[in-house]
């Protein structure tokens, strides 16, 4: 369940507090509540709609994604204007009459498409697999909910947003030990948290990380969901719990996968990004001077994570004030030749090339005001 409060007062109830209506499972604290809601708050009128959507949390989600799917489809319109789905090759779905949206990585003419067409071919790919019992592709074919067909990059932003959402309404009727649902609440998790929905997403990743738990799920998967709980913390400003939270997690997963496992690369990513905003810029470079030739060894000079490294590199010497300027020089040639060629590979829309952008700039303000002579 990812509703976890009350309908009425928001009170959180976690995955088992409260009550249920007895007719649509709409939640509530108690009684009073759902005798207010009854009476005032119009579920009278709801309850029978709710029940023949099959319940409260799939009539949440079909609401959800329909609000998601129109922030993607209106965010998108201007790149997709006088295109056709790659999938069905029609501007308008043919059932649902959505708008193209594109948040991948493909440019040009490619990868504009509908949510509803990447939702249904995520879903009879994945049902392939199940139906055919080929469990060594689970995985492979359970990434189409997150990762382009096309280029090979995974979703960002509102697009990926709604393909939460819509990952979610297919799989939340299956049951706590099935492995969709493993992982079902871990692509909405990330995808609220892709299009800022920090607060939203928390609770989402509380509710997986407690299922988690529950069903005995390995530590690999708990410390991934952990990582993600970090990474939220920090984007709502709880800082002090994010680091804590990291320094726990970075060193649990190099003694669980080794360091070149791509999570540990990513957990150094995000360990050292927590090193720079706590001001150890040694700590920082040396972490990721470390790690920067593994990830060029195991995932290559232009994936995402080593065009981050790079940057995040770079970062911990433009912030730190005994740079010198010759540092700041070499920092800003580096970051516009990582700019340039995560730009050519991940595309401009990218989270992780306006992050280095974003950088660049810094660094380049930062240079400026060490060339400018003092008045």
């Amino acid at each position: 369940m990812i509703l976890t409060q009350c309908a009425v007062c928001a009170t959180d109830l976690g995955l088992s507090l409260g009550k249920k209506c007895g007719r649509c499972s709409t939640r509530y604290c108690g009684p009073e509540c759902q005798e207010q809601h009854w009476k005032e708050g119009g579920h009278d009128q709801l309850c029978k709609q709710i029940k023949k959507a099959g319940g409260a949390e799939q009539y949440h989600a079909n609401n959800k994604y329909a609000e998601a799917l129109a922030v993607a489809v209106e965010k998108c319109a201007e790149d997709t204007k006088g295109q056709t789905c790659y999938i069905c090759t029609q501007a308008l779905h043919w059932k649902t009459k959505e708008g193209l949206v594109r948040g991948c990585s493909c440019r040009g003419t490619a990868g504009f498409v509908h949510v509803s067409c990447l939702a249904e071919q995520a879903k009879i790919l994945f049902e392939e697999v199940e139906e055919n019992n080929l469990d060594n592709k689970l995985n492979e074919r359970w990434m189409r909910w997150q990762v382009c067909g096309l280029c090979e990059q995974e979703y960002h932003g509102v697009v990926r947003c709604a393909l939460g959402w819509a990952c979610w309404k297919t799989y939340l009727g299956r049951p706590e030990g099935n492995w969709a649902h493993r992982c079902v609440m871990c692509v909405l998790g990330n995808g609220l948290y892709s299009a800022q929905h920090y607060a939203d997403a928390l609770s989402v990743m509380e509710a997986e990380l407690s299922v988690k738990r529950r069903v005995g799920a390995s530590e690999h998967d708990i410390l991934v969901v952990q990582s993600n709980i970090a990474n939220t913390y920090r984007s709502l400003g709880r800082l002090v719990e994010s680091m804590l939270l990291r320094r726990e997690i970075y060193a649990q997963r190099l003694k669980l996968s080794g360091e070149e496992h791509p999570e540990s690369i990513r957990e150094t990513i995000c360990y050292a990004v927590e090193l720079i905003d706590s001001r150890r810029f040694r700590d920082a470079k040396a972490l990721t001077c470390k790690a920067l030739p593994v990830a060029r060894r195991v995932l290559g000079n232009t994936h995402e994570y080593t065009f981050m490294l790079r940057s995040i590199y770079a970062e911990a010497i433009y912030k730190d004030d005994a740079a010198s300027l010759d540092d700041l020089r070499e920092t800003v040639r580096k970051l516009e030749d990582v700019e340039q060629t995560a730009r050519r590979v991940l595309g401009g829309a990218h989270p992780s090339v306006a992050s280095i952008e974003l950088s660049l700039r810094d660094a380049r303000a930062a240079l400026a005001a060490r060339e400018t002579p003092r008045a």
